[in-house]
């Protein structure tokens, strides 16, 4: 009878244990994390007798958890990627919307303050049509400094979002420390902490949102959490601490760094491959950076040009005198690593500054000086962020439009800095020209056709283009001759200069005269001449300084060819010739399409990541998580056994009760 009452109490004992955990399990249907738990249930080892082996009922052996390690590791791994590529669409969205297109353009802008020398040049006195000038160059100028401190703006939000996310780091890591500290405790009593593992692997799953994570079981039951390619984050009971720094070259900047006992020290953004933090200095490093070298190079080569067209025109003062720029702009800045040598005061033993020589030739990047290994000393390596391009640079050297000189003390072994030479340009910019009559509408020089001439050329316009024109040369006079022997469609000309000396060369209809560096023999004298009509032979048109400068658009028209003119972004190519660039709306299309195609590419990769992490988390809830149709049917199978063990009980009390009558007779 004994052996049947223990049979029907352990029955009964592990029906209750498994209803306990279906009840367990229905509870916490909903809770996220959980895992569904089971009752494992052994046979004991039965007892002999003469009849054979005999049963004794059935062990209650321990509670699991239906837990696949694999499929939790690639649900917080695809999770991670997820947020990266979610976070890095959400801040593009927000980059792009500095790059409107249409009328609130930057490129709108700057076509409607060039289009603007259309009144001045019908007007060239008109003080309301110059007026027009000065407000649309304001608005330009005004657009591209707003354009740039959004930029700035943008990067504060970074360095914030990177401080918030990473207290949340810190908080989870210490909690997954603590969870380590209790599975480990009870990890001794020989079964598993269910609720605990639970727990903590819930909170590698939360930790994966900001940063990818790699774990690493130990034999006490904790687990090792690394980010970086390796780098520990949390090692049983103790948990480490991400800091955000200053970049080592530009304090606006953030990075990432780790804090152990030997202090903080960086972690390099390209080993950090999933979660938010990954993206936003991805985002801050690259497509931020891009954004500003990109609109710095629209502000300087257009501040420039416009300076550069407005300093060949006399302008409306009392007595007529050379333009002054219209428009200022950030300038350009050399950033030292915070590791450079020092002096005994603290400050930086050497430095670098840069010149601006061509703005044309300015491109979008930043650039990595620093020492070179194989020059002894005497050269530097210059690489183009953008593209890598690296070259061998000495103090003084020009490359891409920008100067570059050393201090007294040139950069030593080991010494590095960022040249950013648009960066800031477009976020310093500003009008600076103050009065409407600075505007340099006239052309230094004018040209006067003879009465007399027989054909029917008559003077376009005439303006100067570059530093080369010479006024002392002036007056000059341009005869044309005969046919070209060997193209009769092109006539000859003469220049004949104030100084005495001839140029002589042809001429056919469309081309300017002037500026034909290029031509056999280079004429290079600084101006352009454009002619309507065709000459005849012994026709003279006389080229003198200009009298009436309130009478004289052609400096005027020389603006309003600045709007076609390709000068942005011009590169010398390795054989000395230049390549063109882009018109001032061509880059802005440009850089709103590299924007804008950046945008479609992080949109289209957080669909898919958003998509295999919803699918991996699923695949893993099928296996762990709570089914209620299971469970309800598991209820009934247990309730079930337990009333069939009751039976098992009664039974065996009603035999033991009749044996007890049987005795007593």
């Amino acid at each position: 009878m004994s052996g049947l009452l223990s049979i029907g109490v352990r029955a009964m004992f592990a029906n209750q244990a498994a209803l306990q955990a279906v009840g367990q399990n229905i509870a916490n249907a909903n809770t996220p994390g959980y895992s569904r738990q089971s009752v494992v249930l052994t046979t004991p080892e039965g007892q002999y007798t003469g009849a054979g082996y005999f049963g004794k009922g059935v062990t209650i052996q321990t509670v699991e958890r239906s837990h696949n390690e694999f499929l939790t590791r690639q649900a917080a791994g695809s999770k991670s990627l997820a947020h990266m590529d979610s976070t890095r669409m959400s801040q593009l969205s927000q980059l792009e919307k500095i790059f409107p297109p249409g009328e609130t353009g930057l490129g709108a802008a700057a076509g409607q303050f060039l289009n603007a020398m259309v009144d001045v040049s019908s007007r060239p006195s008109d003080p309301s049509a110059r007026q027009v000038v000065m407000g649309r160059a304001t608005e330009v100028a005004a657009r591209f400094a707003s354009a740039g401190q959004q930029l700035v703006e943008l990067q504060s939000g970074v360095v914030s979002d990177l401080k918030a996310n990473v207290d949340v780091v810190n908080q989870l890591s210490k909690q997954i420390a603590f969870a380590n500290d209790q599975i480990s405790r009870a990890n001794g009593n020989g079964h598993t902490p269910n609720d605990l593992l639970d727990q903590r692997d819930k909170l590698i799953s939360e930790l994966s949102q900001y940063i990818q994570v790699s774990t690493l079981p130990a034999t006490d039951g904790t687990l090792g959490v690394f980010i970086g390619g390796g780098q520990r984050l949390v090692l049983g009971a103790q948990a480490q601490e991400l800091t955000v720094t200053q970049d080592p070259y530009d304090s606006q900047r953030a990075a990432l760094s780790i804090t152990d006992s030997g202090g903080p020290r960086s972690l390099d953004e390209s080993v950090l491959t999933g979660g938010s933090i990954s993206a936003l200095l991805q985002y801050q490093n690259k497509d931020l950076q891009d954004a500003r070298n990109m609109l710095g190079q629209m502000a300087a080569a257009l501040a420039s040009r416009v300076n550069d067209q407005q300093a060949l025109g006399l302008d409306l003062s009392d007595p007529p005198g050379k333009g002054v720029p219209i428009f200022a702009f950030g300038a350009p800045r050399a950033l030292p690593a915070s590791t450079n040598a020092r002096a005994p005061d603290g400050s930086f033993a050497s430095d670098v500054t840069m010149t601006i020589t061509n703005a044309s030739q300015l491109q979008a990047s930043a650039y990595r000086l620093e020492t070179d290994p194989t020059g002894g000393g005497a050269s530097y390596k210059l690489t183009r962020i953008s593209d890598g391009y690296s070259q061998t640079v000495v103090n003084g050297d020009t490359v891409d439009g920008f100067r570059i000189d050393f201090s007294a003390t040139p950069p030593g072994p080991g010494d590095s800095y960022i040249l950013e030479p648009v960066a800031q340009a477009a976020v310093e910019m500003r009008r600076v020209l103050e009065q409407p009559t600075g505007i340099a509408a006239a052309s230094p020089l004018t040209a006067t056709t003879n009465v007399d001439n027989k054909g029917s050329t008559t003077v376009n316009s005439i303006y100067a283009v570059n530093d080369k024109f010479d006024a002392s040369k002036l007056p000059i006079s341009l005869a044309f001759g005969d046919p070209d022997p060997t193209n009769p469609a092109k006539l000859q000309y003469t220049l004949t200069l104030g100084d005495g000396s001839v140029l002589t060369g042809t001429w056919s209809a469309g081309q300017n005269i002037g500026n034909q560096p290029t031509a056999v023999p280079p004429i290079d004298l600084g101006f352009e001449l454009s002619l309507n009509g065709v000459p005849r032979k012994d026709d003279t048109i006389t080229l003198e300084r200009t009298q009436f400068p309130a009478t004289n658009n052609g400096n005027a028209k020389a603006f309003l060819n600045i709007q076609g003119e390709k000068f942005v972004g011009q590169r010398v190519r390795a054989d000395g010739s230049i390549a063109v660039g882009a018109t001032i709306n061509e880059a802005y299309s440009a850089t709103m399409s590299e924007i804008g195609s950046r945008v479609q590419g992080a949109t289209y990769l957080s669909s898919v990541s958003v998509a295999v992490a919803a699918e991996a988390e699923s695949t893993r809830a099928g296996q762990a998580g709570v089914n209620l149709d299971e469970e309800a049917a598991r209820l009934m199978q247990y309730q079930q056994g337990y009333q069939a063990a009751a039976k098992v009980l009664q039974a065996a009390q009603s035999l033991f009760d009749e044996l007890l009558r049987l005795a007593a007779r």
